[in-house]
């Protein structure tokens, strides 16, 4: 399944396009109309901020802030915001990433995650005021995740059973035949006492636990967890573990996947993002008294917009984030679940963290100004804290037009279109139209530097929030339900032919593009019709029977198609490469060899298939990449092979008359 990276195996999130990060389209005019063109090298050096999070009482806020991309990857360094002074500085600095910033209970320390031990993920200590910070975990074994205790003493964390000597020297001998399923280390539920550095196990090592949050009492973690790691189906459910001898109480089993699992200040209600019935990606905020085994959905009746991100207050209101088509709603429900709209005015909230006393952090970003850090009272408007990206500000960057057509059966789809700089409106211009991954994904209102960069080439840029897409609803969601290529590609085409039919495109000169998803829907495009005169197929799917045998976590196709042993018609009658003798569109292929989402295999299908029957085609491959590319050199060859694949095949095409 061609998917998003967030939430979940699945994600809510827009899928990792040909840049090193995806931040928000927005509103207004471009950059100064003065500015400077965008290149390929200079859109690699955006920032990006994620993970807020504040220090008891509200004194501080620490985030993490992903820097451009350098070498073969991108260094996560944690960033503080001092209230008093109003000082922003870097906190940590090292050679290596550090990330997942935790403060302790009383403010003194602050816990975090980094891979300065030979790329394994230990926890580290640091005092508030500065200093080195220490390791207070060890072993050839990366820690996952991890939380304090109430009291500040102890430290639960998630991680495997470090590698035996024995194990260590057959991998440095070469001798490390592993049995799959049988031979993997999953992780389990730990305690640190922080005092001594003492760790020890809580679960047992067959188990494979995602998620932790204390109870708090600190007698209880609540986990999610399973007992079959090795399933490719959802089997994850909730317990309470007693740390003292990890006994666990099962309290929930959700139908298909859930996420971001948390604890009322009260200890008496466990929340988490979940699925209304079993699919296809966590939508709406359950509520699960701890007394009790069914939970209550918060938001699926009268928000029924997907939860990206919320956090409790201290009165037992909730805070939270959902996607609402190309932007977000910042929304709270009190402690009897009363709706109220938010409007931190003049900018939308993505991810964010909340103060005791109500303060809302968040990030943000236009299309014209990439992601900073924002402060809001929640009662006059919001203030930019950061000014991390302000050097794109010489950039002159095209702004959306956003607006609604109507798809062939009547179904309302919402859109962005970018032009050029300085296109006149009268003349008619080739257009790529850009489809994201998922399916359930979403364009947002963002930075989206591949067709930022096609508009400074001269392009107009489509991008439709086709049926499936979250957002709008969890049936528009549904929508696409065994059904690929199907009603989602007819919105894609109803949306070109009203640009056609406006006069914005030139129907001689049209191409499509995509990655995950994105790439799958441009594979089938150019099976299904000879209108694009060239396309870009990103990690895409050729065949879907094949995908779901080889790719990781292949429950979500489950949901959409059943299982291709028993029904393997819907899965082969929306596989593009049974209709590939179609295809006549000049095609670029890129692909990630160690892709776990979408495999190399994917690709080279389609490649084959391409290359059998006579079609212009070019396959390029990019070691060591998985699903998201992380290496600097790579990430700038894509987007310079981008460019010059539509500009060999449109930039010369006769305009339409």
């Amino acid at each position: 399944m061609g998917r998003a990276i967030g939430l979940g195996s699945h994600g809510l999130a827009v899928f990792i396009v040909l840049a090193a990060a995806v931040v928000a389209f927005g509103q207004g005019a471009a950059n100064g109309e003065h500015g400077k063109l965008l290149t390929p090298e200079a859109s690699l050096n955006l920032r990006s901020v994620s993970e807020l999070q504040f220090s008891p009482g509200g004194a501080r806020l620490a985030f993490v802030v992903t820097e451009p991309a350098k070498g073969t990857g991108r260094l996560r360094h944690i960033w503080i915001y001092e209230r008093q002074g109003g000082v922003l500085r870097q906190f940590t600095s090292s050679t290596k990433s550090e990330f997942v910033p935790r403060w302790s209970p009383d403010g003194q320390q602050l816990a975090f995650l980094s891979n300065r031990d030979e790329d394994q993920q230990q926890i580290f200590l640091m005092a508030t005021n500065g200093g080195e910070g220490r390791p207070v975990t060890k072993g050839k074994r990366s820690v996952k995740t991890f939380e304090w205790s109430p009291d500040g003493t102890r430290i639960a964390f998630l991680a495997p059973d470090a590698k035996t000597e024995e194990e260590q020297k057959k991998e440095k001998d070469k001798d490390d035949a592993r049995v799959v399923d049988k031979d993997d280390k999953h992780a389990r539920l730990w305690i640190l006492d922080v005092a001594s550095g003492e760790t020890r196990a809580v679960t047992k090592a067959n188990w494979n636990f995602d998620e932790l949050a204390w109870l708090p009492s600190g007698a209880r973690v609540v986990v999610k967890g399973t007992e079959r790691p090795e399933s490719d189906e959802y089997t994850e459910r909730i317990y309470s573990v007693r740390v003292a001898d990890g006994t666990m109480q099962e309290l929930a089993a959700p139908r298909g996947p859930f996420g971001e699992m948390r604890v009322a200040p009260d200890g008496k209600v466990i929340s988490y993002v979940g699925t209304r019935e079993d699919g296809p990606e966590p939508h709406d905020l359950m509520l699960l008294p701890v007394t009790a085994h069914a939970a209550r959905n918060l938001t699926g009746a009268n928000l029924d917009r997907p939860v990206e991100d919320y956090h409790w207050q201290n009165d037992a209101s909730v805070v939270l984030s959902a996607a609402n088509g190309f932007t977000n709603l910042l929304v709270s429900y009190s402690a009897e679940g009363a709706r109220h709209d938010l409007q931190p005015s003049p900018m939308t909230a993505g991810s964010m963290a909340l103060a005791g006393n109500g303060e809302v952090a968040f990030v943000s970003q236009t299309a014209t100004q990439p992601q900073e850090i924002w402060l809001w009272d929640q009662k006059g408007a919001a203030r930019q804290l950061s000014h991390l990206n302000d050097s794109w500000k010489q950039y002159a960057l095209s702004a959306p037009e956003f607006y609604k057509y109507k798809s062939f059966d009547g179904a309302e789809i919402e859109a962005a279109l970018l032009k050029p700089p300085g296109a006149d409106g009268k003349t008619k211009l080739p257009l790529i139209a850009l489809i994201h991954g998922g399916p359930t994904g979403r364009w947002q209102n963002s930075i989206e530097t591949w067709g930022q960069l096609l508009a400074t080439h001269g392009y107009a840029v489509f991008y439709p929030n086709i049926r499936g897409s979250v957002g709008y609803g969890q049936k528009f969601v549904e929508s696409n339900r065994g059904d690929w290529g199907g009603g989602d590609y007819k919105d894609v085409m109803a949306g070109v032919e009203d640009l056609v039919k406006r006069g914005i495109a030139d129907p001689n000169r049209l191409g499509i593009g995509g990655w995950s998803y994105g790439g799958y829907m441009a594979e089938w495009a150019i099976t299904q019709t000879t209108v694009f005169k060239a396309a870009v197929s990103g990690a895409g799917m050729a065949n879907l029977i094949s995908e779901f045998g080889t790719e990781d976590h292949p429950a979500g196709d489950e949901w959409f198609y059943g299982l291709p042993w028993e029904k393997p018609e819907g899965f082969l009658n929306s596989s593009p490469f049974v209709h590939l003798k179609n295809a006549r569109t000049p095609t670029l292929v890129l692909q990630g060899d160690a892709d776990p989402i979408d495999p190399l295999g994917q690709s080279q299908e389609l490649y084959r298939g391409l290359k059998r029957y006579g079609v212009e085609a070019e396959f390029v491959v990019y070691p060591r990449e998985p699903h998201g590319f992380h290496e600097e050199k790579h990430l700038l060859d894509r987007l310079n092979r981008i460019l010059a694949w539509y500009d060999k095949y449109l930039k010369e095409a006769k305009t339409a008359r």
